[in-house]
């Protein structure tokens, strides 16, 4: 299945993109892509404990089951001041 991963902010930058599409097998978590996801881009693997990750409109864990056409977001984390 194929799972649209956009990256908001200066994840973008880090990333080199602000959209790609990564290919999971069916049943694949949240946990799963981001291992790709880390693999594929290396420059965000260190800031993993700060990434907030949304499917669609609602945030989710690493243990979520991802669906066929899900489109999962990557921010960083909001800073305020």
């Amino acid at each position: 299945m194929t799972i649209r991963v956009t990256f908001w902010s200066y994840f973008a930058e880090l990333a080199g993109c602000s959209e790609t599409g990564v290919e999971l097998p069916e049943g694949a978590t949240v946990g799963a892509l981001l291992q790709r996801v880390y693999v594929d881009h290396p420059a965000l693997a260190g800031l993993r404990r700060s990434t907030l990750v949304a499917v669609g409109v609602e945030y989710q864990d690493d243990t979520h089951v991802l669906s066929p056409g899900d489109r999962v977001s990557l921010f960083p984390p909001v800073q305020g001041g």
